[in-house]
This record gives C-alpha cells, structure tokens and sequence, in this order.
C-alpha cells in the first residue's frame, strides 16, 4: 500500500488465516492477522470525517465472479455502509430476494447458479442461526461469522434452491436468520462450556436435517458434515478470564497483541495491562485508520481490575 493504513472493509477470512481488508490510496489490500502480532493503529475522526465512510459497491462478472469497486466519491455511508449511489449500482443486494423475484444480473445469476449449502451455526450463548454459502464461500462464510461450531446440512444445485431451504426451517423451526454483531460479541465475554455448545448445534442440525428432507423441494440432497473451526479461534471460543476492551473503535489510538480471533473479535493483551481483552474489530468497518507505533490508554479504572 501507498500509504500505511486506509478505509477498512471489514475482517475476511480464507483458509490461510483472516485479515484485515483495506481500501488504500492505491487499490484493496489484505492486512494479515497473525498470533502474537501487534495491531497498532489510530482511527481517524473530527471534524470533517464522517462517522463512517461509503465502502463502495459490487459487480458481478459475467463469470459470477464478484468484484469490488470503491466508492468513486468517497463519502460518507447514508444507508448501511454504503451511499445513495453505490447502493444503486451493487449487483449483489437483490441475491437475498432472488429466489422470490428472479431479478438480478447475468453475473449474479452466474454466480447464484453455482452449489450452495445450507448450515446451521451456533454461538457462543447457544443462540443458533441457518444460514447459506456458495460452493466458493462454503469454510470462509461460516469464519466470517463467527461461529463456535457449526454443520451443513443441506446441498443444494444453487443459490435459488438453497434459499427456499433457508426461508422453510426459519419460518417452521426455532434457527432465525440473523445474529446481531452486538449479540456474538455479548456472548464471547462469557461463552458457555464448549461441550453444550457442540451438542446444541448437533442436536438442532439433526432436527433441521430431517426437516428438510421431507419438503416437497427439488433440487438438493441432505448433508452431514461439520465444519472445521480455525485453532487460531479456540481461545476465544473457551470460557477464560476476560474483559471487554476499554476504548471505542470510533476514534483514538489503539494497540493490540492478537491472541485469538473468532469471526471479527480478537482476544488480545495491551501494552502495560494485565489480562485478556475482547475487541471487536468489526467496529473498525467503515472507519479509515492509520497504522504507525501507537498504543492504546488503559483507564485508571480497568487497570485496577487487575
């Protein structure tokens, strides 16, 4: 990158271990989040910094490859985290109403045309959500989210066949479709017992396996597979001694040794205080940072607490 810092995406996660995904001056970077590795970093604010920026908007290629374009007037964000005008030209936000419209790009028709699977993720309070993946997305989405464990327990031919799963076991079945960021990161303060998270997950993916198997629905075929949680998510998946971060991600400066990363929350050490430290770094999204030799001020207060 041109510069040492940019717009942030958002945390990603791939195979090879998440990152912190950046607009620069000079295109899209991935900063890697490694264990052991210090963040530093000073978030930018003031007068004249909107509260959070526009991250631009989405094609799809005629190829169903989606590819990301940044916002061509780098405002502020008025819905979401995108502006009026970018929200128009992003391909990828009629995907959750296709199955029921039919409407969308040859690209994103492209890319909803590829294997989907549908899942069911619980979270470190035992809340339990179904969800969908594309065959592409299939390890990364269920990361993203921060899931404790999870299963898939459908396949299905695309993304239109998936969907009608996902909308069936919502409507009938206790699983909603949406965990708010605020609710996961609750829960990871205190998570239950690994052992009652994993039998409420099997438990509840049994009951939507059979479920679905009797829908009168082609197109798909029940599944039973776990998904392999990252061990570099394990610490903050396992009940220890922990504290929320002491600082907001809006502004200031802030300094992290990463321990663990679940989803976009880090279990971290700070310069000069004892203990562990919960962040969740999906604040950061929206916001334009600058990495440098920064540090974050631990209050009088929390330090006591240690």
């Amino acid at each position: 990158m041109a510069q040492l810092g940019g717009l942030v995406r958002g945390v990603t996660w791939s195979p090879e271990g998440p990152s912190l995904s950046l607009t620069a001056d000079d295109g899209d970077a991935r900063l890697p989040l490694l264990p052991g590795q210090w963040l530093r970093f000073e978030v930018l604010s003031g007068d004249g910094v909107p509260a959070r920026f526009c991250l631009g908007f989405t094609r799809v290629e005629a190829s169903g490859q989606p590819q990301h374009f940044p916002c061509p007037s780098g405002q502020g964000a008025e819905r979401g985290f995108q502006c009026g005008a970018c929200f128009a030209k992003d391909q990828m936000r009629l995907m959750h109403d296709f199955h029921r419209s039919g409407q969308g790009s040859p690209g994103l028709k492209a890319y909803l045309s590829q294997q989907h699977w549908l899942y069911i993720a619980t979270f470190a309070d035992g809340t339990t959500k179904v969800g969908t993946a594309s065959e592409r997305s299939k390890w990364s989405r269920l990361a993203e989210q921060g899931a404790l464990v999870a299963r898939y327990v459908a396949r299905a031919q695309d993304g239109s066949v998936v969907r009608h799963l996902e909308d069936a076991v919502s409507t009938n079945l206790p699983p909603t479709q949406f965990v708010r960021g605020a609710a996961k990161f609750a829960a990871l303060l205190h998570p239950r017992p690994p052992l009652h998270v994993e039998q409420t997950n099997k438990a509840m993916a049994d009951v939507v396996r059979g479920f679905v198997a009797d829908l009168p629905l082609e197109g798909f075929e029940t599944a039973d597979e776990q998904w392999p949680r990252s061990s570099f998510s394990d610490a903050v998946a396992t009940p220890s001694r922990r504290t929320a971060y002491p600082q907001p991600l809006d502004s200031g400066t802030h300094g992290l040794k990463l321990s663990s990363l679940l989803g976009p929350t880090a279990l971290a050490e700070l310069d000069g205080a004892d203990g562990d430290f919960l962040v969740d770094l999906a604040a950061l999204k929206g916001r334009k940072i600058r990495l440098g030799d920064y540090q974050t001020e631990v209050p009088a207060l929390q330090e006591s607490l240690f």
